[in-house]
């Protein structure tokens, strides 16, 4: 029994998903003519309450298509050091938009309405790059799936508002911030611009990520997704999975929470271990003793059959999803311990 736990994009798709793929309605996307297509862009954009919603291959390109509608060359982006939309998008802010970045210090990667204000440029400042919006990350992923108390974002929106910046969040993994507050989508969609939201992660689905916003924005962005080569066509095999998991596997996410704090109790025992971060949905990060190699353990791991990623020095990631199983669980402590 191989364990993998190296993300929650690694799962496949259900005999439930493939059936609702396969009997999908399909056009031409390019053409706006799938209507399966267009049925998940519309109950995406309804369950937030947003005007529109443009299905994309992934949450890079979701996101970078938001940067890139709200910004100009020489604009920046305010957001955590840890973001997602710096570190792991092959530097896109830059590539895509022309622009720079203000990085600030959160507290797991959650940033404050206090240091969003100190980051915004001055206005009229020609030494300076002009503040264009703010992006959040929720959950944050280098953080350990830490989520954002909600009157900390509203009081963010604020200071966008007095501002004039754009809000736009990276919710890659929202819906497990959600299972774990109780908020609502419609109230995240009041207060962002903009929201990324992925399916192919704690949903289940083999592809694809959804842009949100206004019909401005998502009009701007459907635009530069052409530009990128993101425009597919019979894409509705592709939202057909979408549509099943939002409306199947958003309540299914609190057992990978569970499982993921089943984890955390396992590497409580092993001497090996410096620290875990609190574990506060589906992932679990742990920090190995100084003299411990990273790359090194998880090579070991994966000699008794259980996948993880190194994730920074002397740290090491695991994600609990839809294919990781009580059975699986049981598998690993027999293993670990």
């Amino acid at each position: 029994m191989i364990i993998d736990l190296r993300s929650d994009t690694v799962t496949r798709p259900t005999k439930e998903m493939q059936e609702a793929m396969w009997s999908a309605s399909v056009g031409d996307d390019v053409m706006g003519d799938d209507p399966t297509v267009n049925a998940l862009q519309d109950k995406a954009a309804g369950l937030f309450g947003m005007e529109a919603a443009l299905f994309c291959a992934s949450g890079t390109m979701t996101n970078q298509l938001a940067i890139r509608a709200y910004t100009q060359p020489g604009s920046d982006v305010i957001c955590d050091k840890l973001s997602h939309i710096y570190l792991y998008e092959g530097g896109g802010i830059m590539l895509n938009s022309f622009s720079s970045v203000k990085l600030l210090d959160g507290e797991r990667g959650r940033i404050n309405a206090s240091q969003v204000v100190d980051a915004i440029s001055p206005e009229g400042d020609i030494h300076a790059t002009v503040s264009r919006m703010v992006s959040l990350e929720n959950t944050m992923n280098k953080g350990g799936g830490s989520y954002y108390d909600f009157k900390e974002i509203t009081d963010i929106r604020k200071v966008c508002d007095k501002h004039g910046l754009a809000f736009h969040l990276d919710g890659a993994r929202l819906f497990n911030a959600l299972i774990e507050t109780g908020e609502t989508p419609k109230q995240y969609g009041q207060v962002f611009d903009s929201i990324s939201i992925c399916l192919s992660k704690g949903l289940g689905c083999p592809v694809g990520s959804l842009l949100l916003g206004t019909k401005e924005v998502i009009t701007k962005a459907k635009r530069f997704r052409k530009v990128m080569g993101g425009g597919w066509r019979q894409a509705g095999f592709l939202a057909a999975a979408g549509i099943y998991a939002l409306d199947n596997h958003v309540d299914r996410l609190n057992e990978d929470h569970i499982r993921a704090r089943s984890i955390r109790d396992i590497f409580v025992h092993k001497s090996e271990v410096e620290e875990i971060y609190p574990v506060d949905t589906n992932i679990v990060i742990i920090r190995l003793s100084a003299n411990i190699s990273a790359p090194d353990y998880v090579r070991e791991l994966a000699k008794s059959g259980i996948q993880a990623v190194t994730f920074g020095k002397n740290l090491v990631r695991f994600v609990t999803h839809l294919d990781f199983t009580d059975a699986h669980l049981e598998e690993m402590r027999k293993r670990l311990l």
